[in-house]
């Protein structure tokens, strides 16, 4: 019985830490480096037909060539919505549509403006650290707790928490490589 309420914090530790690192990465997608990524703007409120909808629900993304996006909406008479939701949005990107579709032209980043993106996106990952330790701490609340009320022994509890540091490790350690990933990205010319 004590080794399952184990596994249970464990398990929804280890759900918990991994939701952070998700969560992270698609924070770093949305950060624009100087190639094109449908993932700055996929998430992107849309007004349609009197609901916000994310932008992904009404186009499809292709990136022709390394500075191009090219979003081709489901419905043709979403293309001026997603036009101004675009512009709205403040993301430096100048739409241009045909009709039928959106061109967005990503310009190259200033030095300046790249080591902005690396400074926000290091903020970025401590918070998906910070999550982790959230997770981590919660989860030592509850071995403790069912320790103190005598569900598991001091020697069960030690094992959950070493467990539990391994995994904190693991999770921090992805953050950080997407990190490495998203700077060397951001610094590419």
């Amino acid at each position: 019985m004590s080794e399952e309420l184990i596994d249970a914090v464990r398990e929804d530790s280890e759900e918990r830490m991994g939701k952070a690192v998700a969560h992270a990465r698609s924070e770093f997608a949305a950060v624009r480096s100087g190639r094109a990524s449908s993932g700055l703007v996929e998430r992107l409120p849309v007004e349609y037909y009197g609901s916000t909808v994310p932008l992904q629900q009404l186009a499809s993304f292709s990136v022709p060539e390394a500075r191009m996006l090219v979003i081709s909406p489901f419905d043709k008479g979403s293309v001026a919505a997603i036009e101004r939701s675009i512009r709205e949005a403040n993301l430096g990107l100048n739409p241009s549509n045909d009709g039928v579709q959106i061109r967005l032209a990503f310009p190259a980043l200033t030095e300046e403006r790249r080591k902005e993106y690396v400074k926000m996106v290091k903020n970025k990952a401590e918070e998906g650290r910070t999550s982790v330790r959230g997770a981590r701490r919660d989860a030592r609340k509850d071995l403790e707790a069912l320790q103190k009320d005598g569900d598991i022994t001091e020697d069960q509890l030690r094992r959950a928490e070493e467990d539990l540091d391994k995994a904190t490790k693991r999770h921090e350690a992805e953050i950080d490589a997407a990190l490495e990933a998203k700077t060397v990205e951001l610094m590419e010319g």
